[in-house]
């Protein structure tokens, strides 16, 4: 009997994943243990290995599929094995012709139309209730004629809104958008938003819509922090970056601010115990917030180290999924790129992100005489639910004279 291949859970809150790509193909053989492909889950790549010695008899979940936990993704059995039902079908063949007897839903044909059970996936349910797509005058392309998501953006596209006319049927020929429809024009590509992508403009958006935000600047000469830094390359020969020394101010101003520990729950207010610093980490394919988990009871050789190993790992997409979960403040820092103040958005569950903007000189006056220093932006975004401007400015006080005393941020 052939074996299916469903999609794992990886973690507690994982409820589908995307079908990244096809390590093994149909017809080769496969040995336990043997990755047979990849699926993108939250932000991350994660390898599906075999459990069975076989042959890889058919592929039902296509690339770029969202396919939810214990969705089948292939079978596997042996050469010449019969697989289960018509949900081996690829999705591929749209329009092949139903069996003479066939059940409503062995063929790619429009669902529910005549009160049939829809046959639609969950993500596709949920983006056509976003679009406002009326579902039951789709017709599926995924397996055996299920309605994936693909399908609810063509309709989108082509505007079967929810509800529809009774005289206005779908247009089966538009499977995708063509240059003329929507904001397209002539030579521009569609690109299907998936994996990390996809979580970073659903996390911000959720963000945005959520949260009553208020952005906070405050000056920070750091003229003695640059010297300070120097100072410790001289002494100890570690080159120890700004991003060190502001993760590791800033885990101890927090200690001293438990106020700003907080999230938002429903009807209530959790007060976090640990200082877990979230550390926004740029990706080509978007972003991921590694943590730095209970930062205030760090060295800062200790945070150095954590912070460059999160953020090598992160790039090489070797992070386990408990390393970018459980943050109660996150830091972005875009000073490298020569940002002078900027409006971070808040990475929930947190109350808070600092955002760290670049080192300029600026003129100012000493005891009369005019001098150079180095200054720096923070750029404070506060979750106004919890917290208030005042709160957050005393924080963002505190957090400029630890700086501006580099000191007495090892002490």
């Amino acid at each position: 009997m052939a074996h299916e291949v469903l999609m794992p859970q990886l973690g507690l809150t994982m409820e589908e994943g995307t079908v990244s790509s096809w390590i093994k193909h149909e017809g080769d053989a496969v040995k336990a243990g043997d990755v047979i492909l990849e699926i993108t889950t939250d932000k991350l790549t994660n390898e599906v290995v075999s459990e069975f010695d076989g042959t890889l008899l058919k592929i039902v979940a296509q690339e770029g599929e969202d396919i939810p936990v214990k969705g089948l993704l292939c079978y596997i059995g042996e050469p010449g094995e019969a697989v289960g039902g018509g949900a081996a079908a690829p999705a591929a063949a749209p329009a092949a012709a139903a069996p003479a007897a066939a059940a409503p839903a062995a063929a790619p044909t429009p669902a529910a139309a005549n009160g049939a059970r829809l046959r639609i996936s969950p993500l596709a349910r949920k983006l056509a209730a976003k679009l406002g797509v009326d579902a039951s005058r789709v017709t599926g392309t995924g397996p055996s004629g299920r309605i994936v998501a693909r399908d609810i953006e063509a309709a989108a596209a082509a505007g079967t809104a929810a509800p529809a006319p009774a005289a206005a049927p779908v247009p089966a020929a538009k499977p995708a958008p063509k240059p003329e429809s929507g904001n397209l024009q002539e030579g521009d590509t569609v690109v299907k938003l998936v994996g990390m992508r996809k979580v970073v403009a659903e996390r911000m958006l959720a963000s945005h819509t959520e949260i009553p935000p208020v952005t906070q600047n405050i000056k920070v000469d750091v003229t003695e922090l640059m010297a300070f830094r120097k100072m410790l390359l001289e002494t100890t020969g570690k080159k120890y970056s700004v991003n060190d020394l502001i993760l590791k101010a800033t885990a101890k101003c927090l200690r001293a601010h438990p106020e700003m520990l907080v999230s938002w729950d429903g009807n209530q207010i959790i007060q976090r115990a640990h200082v877990n610093l979230g550390m926004a980490v740029a990706l080509d394919a978007g972003l991921i917030v590694p943590v730095i988990r209970d930062a205030d009871k760090m060295s800062l050789d200790a945070i150095s180290d954590a912070a460059k190993d999160l953020a090598t790992r992160a790039k090489e997409n070797k992070l386990g999924a408990d390393e970018y979960k459980g943050s109660t403040f996150t830091v972005s820092n875009l000073g490298m790129f020569g940002i002078e103040t900027f409006t971070p958005i808040i990475n929930q569950p947190d109350a808070a992100i600092l955002g760290v903007c670049a080192i300029e000189d600026e003129l100012a006056l000493k005891d009369g005489e005019v001098v150079v220093r180095k200054v720096m932006r923070l750029s404070c975004t506060l979750d106004h639910r919890l917290l208030d401007g005042a709160v957050v400015a005393k924080f963002e006080m505190d957090l400029r004279d630890l700086l501006q005393t580099p000191m007495s941020i090892l002490v």
